[in-house]
């Protein structure tokens, strides 16, 4: 067993489907949930067909190193913005030879909330060559793993609304 929980792996499984059906290469861009998009979607055999790469950017460094976000955008927005979720799938298609991508940047908790930005504060981004980004803001509840457990899911869906529509 892959100790992930279910939800994720079945979620995975969907997004490879539809990659498969669409011919479609992937890439993730992933901050708060560190990976756990890439690793549900790993954990299924055959995956290596559709998965070109992914990106761990817990750093505000890593995210201008290695998916080209501007500073500016940042030190404007925040790191937990929708601009910054925005530059990051757009990022990391730019950096990979995948066609669709998804970024996450949120507040896993427990420490890191503010008023303005609390814990379970999540910004999503879904790219795709030739089409529009989307963007979904989440306020999660739970705790640190159900945080990152409900981002990683809402975060594929949004994946396959992006390369189905």
């Amino acid at each position: 067993m892959n100790g992930l929980p279910q939800t994720l792996i079945a979620m995975a499984n969907r997004v490879l489907a539809v990659c498969e059906r669409t011919t479609t290469p992937l890439v993730t861009a992933e901050s708060c949930t560190g990976g756990l998009v890439g690793a549900s979607l790993t954990a299924i055999s055959g995956s290596s067909a559709w998965i070109d790469r992914g990106f761990i950017t817990y750093s505000n460094q890593a995210k201008i190193d290695m998916l080209g976000v501007a500073e500016t955008l940042i030190e404007h927005y925040g790191v937990v913005s929708e601009e910054v979720a925005r530059a990051m799938a757009e990022g990391a298609l730019v950096h990979s030879r995948a066609t669709a991508g998804i970024a996450i940047t949120g507040i896993a908790g427990p420490t890191g909330g503010t008023p303005d930005k609390p814990v379970g504060l999540v910004h999503i981004a879904a790219a795709h060559h030739g089409r529009d980004t989307l963007h979904r803001r989440l306020l999660l509840t739970g705790d640190r793993d159900q945080v990152r457990h409900d981002a990683a899911l809402a975060a594929m869906e949004l994946l396959v609304q992006r390369i189905e529509t």
